[in-house]
């Protein structure tokens, strides 16, 4: 393994970037200390010298920057007002940390094979093993993203394989900063960049939108409902008092990185599969909420051999984008995503036909409109030390199931294209939280990918879940 110095952007590119502050709102706040990532390949069919240039990747980066996320060389402070921001001074950027790395094997190295029994065996669908990856290549894992250090909130190395079939690019960004869509948005924007790299004129049509007024514009005047999972931790705390600062913005700023947790697991099923096991459950619900349900029930199933005892609650945390629900604007490239749990007897969940379960799962995570929202904003606020106890008991243990379902589905991944093509293959780093599960499309047969952080010995009694033994492809 071969790794180039950190490229030095060109004195003149950042020259007409002005000096700005960015409030940081309280969503982005409470992610603070975590990574978003990814790993996306590239598949170079023509075996050409020039594909995925150094020079074409690095240069629109920063024209992209330059021009339109100024707020990625800024750096965090908590204002006279006491506000959390992001400051942009020209005399003193955090500068992006881009290296191109010569991997010296194969990348069909590091694939894996769907099985024949799950997938088409004529689609041959590849997927990619981080484990062995991060474990043979000699290639060191991604920083992470963070202020905390001397390091930069964009993180980039474009990884050369040994026989050019393809070039991964992997990045590490704040999620204090973006969210997926905002992530998948600013990608995008880079690629956009980098197909128009020969216009120095050139300028994005549709602008990401940075002032986090936009949030505070549309959740302003709504009236918050109650949440049902907070009612469900006050009861579990009994008498309990949490204390919460009256400024939440210096100790969230402060929170130290949260390390990722590196029992990741894969799952695939094709698109025949998908709408198989829809039908099966419910036809009128979709392959996101089926999945949620055959999944939540398997954890519980699976944690129940694994800790010897059937756990008291599952807890179901659904993602969701308020940019989707609740009028924040589609360009804004903040986080406008939040999270619905659904906190459910053991009982219900084991004995509930899977069409009952995924609509019980429905129920809760469709009520989530602006006064949700606005709700979850003021909880953070008001109740941090309960949030925190809270975050105790979503775990897999004894006591309790957990399953953090985020559906990336959609976004539009096809869309980061530098002029050589769209993404062949989709990957990401390791999760910061066990229990947390991503679903990514899969562009080889139209499938999908489940990422799931769960421990060994709990996911090895996954598998023998009748469903998902049925319908699943367990990768690794």
């Amino acid at each position: 393994m071969l790794a180039s110095a950190a490229v030095v952007p060109p004195g003149n590119v950042f020259a007409n970037i002005e000096p700005q502050e960015i409030e940081l709102g309280t969503i982005d706040l409470a992610n603070n200390g975590i990574r978003v990532d990814g790993i996306y390949f590239y598949e170079n069919i023509n075996k050409g010298s020039d594909f995925m240039s150094f020079d074409t990747l690095t240069r629109s980066l920063f024209r992209v920057i330059a021009n339109h996320y100024p707020i990625l060389v800024g750096r965090p402070t908590v204002n006279s007002k006491g506000k959390a921001s992001i400051v942009v001074n020209p005399d003193d950027l955090c500068m992006p940390d881009v290296k191109e790395v010569s991997v010296d094997q194969p990348a069909e190295a590091f694939f894996l094979h769907g099985s024949k029994s799950k997938a088409d065996p004529k689609t041959n669908v590849k997927f990619f093993d981080l484990h062995k990856f991060y474990s043979t290549s000699g290639v060191e894992r991604i920083p992470h993203a963070t202020y905390h250090r001397n390091h930069s909130s964009v993180i980039v190395r474009i990884l050369r394989f040994k026989d050019s079939s393809y070039t991964a690019l992997a990045y590490s960004l704040l999620h204090g900063i973006f969210d997926a869509t905002a992530t998948v948005a600013f990608m995008s924007h880079w690629a956009e960049y980098a197909r128009n790299l020969a216009n120095p004129n050139y300028k994005l049509s549709f602008l990401p939108i940075h002032s986090r007024n936009v949030m505070y514009d549309r959740f302003g005047e709504i009236e918050p409902v109650e949440l049902p999972f907070v009612e469900h931790f006050k009861d579990a705390a009994g008498t309990a008092k949490f204390d919460s600062p009256d400024n939440v913005a210096p100790i969230l700023l402060s929170t130290p990185d949260i390390p990722q947790i590196a029992e990741q697991h894969l799952l695939h099923i094709s698109a025949e599969n998908l709408e198989r096991m829809r039908q099966e459950v419910d036809d009128t619900q979709t392959t996101a909420m089926v999945l949620t349900a055959v999944l939540t029930r398997a954890m519980v199933e699976a944690n129940t051999v694994a800790f010897g005892v059937e756990p008291h609650t599952s807890y179901v945390a659904v993602a969701y984008d308020s940019r989707q629900r609740s009028g924040v604007p589609q360009n804004f490239a903040g986080n406008a995503s939040f999270i619905c749990i659904a906190p459910l007897s053991t009982k219900r969940v084991v004995g509930s036909s899977y069409k009952e379960l995924a609509q019980t799962i429905k129920e809760s995570s469709m009520k989530t409109d602006s006064a949700y929202s606005k709700a979850s904003i003021e909880i953070i606020e008001n109740e941090l030390g309960l949030l925190y106890h809270a975050s105790l008991s979503l775990c897999n243990s004894p006591q309790s199931s957990y399953l953090g379902f985020s559906n990336v589905r959609y976004l539009p991944f096809k869309a980061i294209d530098f002029g050589y093509g769209s993404p062949s293959i989709l990957a990401f780093d390791y999760f910061s939280k066990e229990g947390m599960c991503r679903m990514y499309p899969n562009f080889q047969d139209n499938g999908v990918d489940l990422f799931i952080n769960y421990t060994d010995a709990c996911f090895s009694h996954l598998r023998k879940n009748e469903m998902m033994a049925k319908y699943v492809d367990f990768i690794f």
